[in-house]
């Protein structure tokens, strides 16, 4: 932007959390524009320092998103009912270009080429498309956001399949992985799994579901409470999360970066951003409402004891939440849910099924 070498360039960082990597963009677009703007005012005789801020709505609209992707999964049971196979491909938009067109996308297959069940036969294909029009950008969990509701909805709909409580059949496919199955059944111990549910009012329906998932080499497992009305509304009441990270050297900030992560997984589940006329139709929260403490569920967050090296806390909360959220909803209803953001209409057929 300014023509100079590296060496008459003085970076001064300044240190905030929160934005989730929006400033690791690979563009550096915002860094680029407040250049731009310096040399604008230089030119006009300003020699003052300049200072950029982003309101929310240039944020939403400045055409950054998670990328669409989209999974086919195609697994095999025996005739015992023991997952025996499983393929996975999946295609979408890579977070940066290839080295090569045939380069793997760790960001892309991450949280489904190395989950922790045990099957015999395993693959997963990706396929990278760079020829889509809109810029993406990183959200909370990277890849294991699209990978996790991929894999744990599907897990489900197997345990069906062999006519399996989900929780029996996750402990089957983890018998190699123990601090899977360790946060899988201290989450279904917290939660009561198995255990009749409180009835609900107003003619809802309620419902179980649980999802574990490893992300930034730490291990979550959440069992989800939910309330299916028949408008097709619902609410979640209550998440079990189970978690180790290893050495916790702080808990009260394990449990808050958990709680957020929570949060942050059920905000995306219901909405998504949209465009009209090559234009973002969503600007704030009035058309893109997060969670707010009304709908805020009871969290509870237990950790599991271990020696192992500390690791990340600030993500993993968030890849099983949506599974979780929507393996309970299908126990209500019986019907499968593939896509996200869910559609509340096509929930309104379901809940009364």
């Amino acid at each position: 932007e300014l023509g100079f070498s590296l060496g008459q360039v003085t970076l001064h960082q300044l240190y905030a959390g929160g934005s989730f990597g929006r400033r690791a963009n690979p563009r550096s677009d915002f860094v680029r524009q407040a250049v731009r703007i310096a040399k604008a005012a230089r030119a006009a005789g300003v020699t003052a320092p300049v200072k950029l801020v982003w309101m929310r709505e240039d944020d939403m609209r400045g055409v950054q998103y998670r990328p669409l992707t989209v999974h086919k999964v195609r697994a095999i049971l025996d005739g015992s009912g023991n997952l025996v196979s499983w393929h996975q491909h999946i295609v979408g938009q890579s977070f940066g270009p290839l080295a090569s067109p045939t380069a793997v996308d760790g960001s892309l297959v991450e949280g489904a080429h190395d989950t922790g069940y045990f099957i015999p036969n395993f693959r997963v294909d990706q396929h990278s498309r760079s020829d889509f029009p809109i810029p993406v950008a990183w959200i909370r969990s990277v890849g294991h956001t699209h990978s996790a509701f991929a894999v744990e909805t599907m897990i489900d709909e197997v345990a069906a399949a062999a006519n399996k409580d989900p929780l029996v059949l996750r402990r089957e496919l983890l018998r190699d992985s123990p601090r899977d199955l360790a946060v899988l059944n201290l989450a279904a111990e917290k939660s009561g799994w198995g255990k009749p549910l409180a009835a609900a009012k107003n003619g809802g329906r309620r419902g179980r579901g649980i999802a574990v998932h490893e992300s930034f080499h730490t291990h979550v497992a959440q069992v989800a409470e939910v309330t299916l009305y028949p408008d097709g509304s619902f609410t979640v009441d209550r998440v079990v999360c189970a978690v180790d990270c290893g050495v916790v050297i702080n808990p009260d900030n394990l449990v808050s970066q958990v709680e957020g992560g929570i949060t942050f997984g059920m905000s995306f589940l219901k909405h998504g951003i949209t465009f009209k006329d090559g234009h973002v139709v969503e600007s704030n929260f009035h058309d893109y409402p997060v969670v707010r403490m009304n709908s805020m569920p009871k969290v509870e967050v237990y950790a599991v004891a271990s020696n192992k090296d500390p690791s990340g806390i600030g993500e993993p909360g968030t890849p099983p939440t949506a599974p979780a959220i929507v393996n309970a909803l299908t126990s209500i209803t019986g019907k499968r849910i593939r896509t996200l953001p869910l559609d509340s209409n096509s929930l309104v057929s379901k809940a009364s099924t």
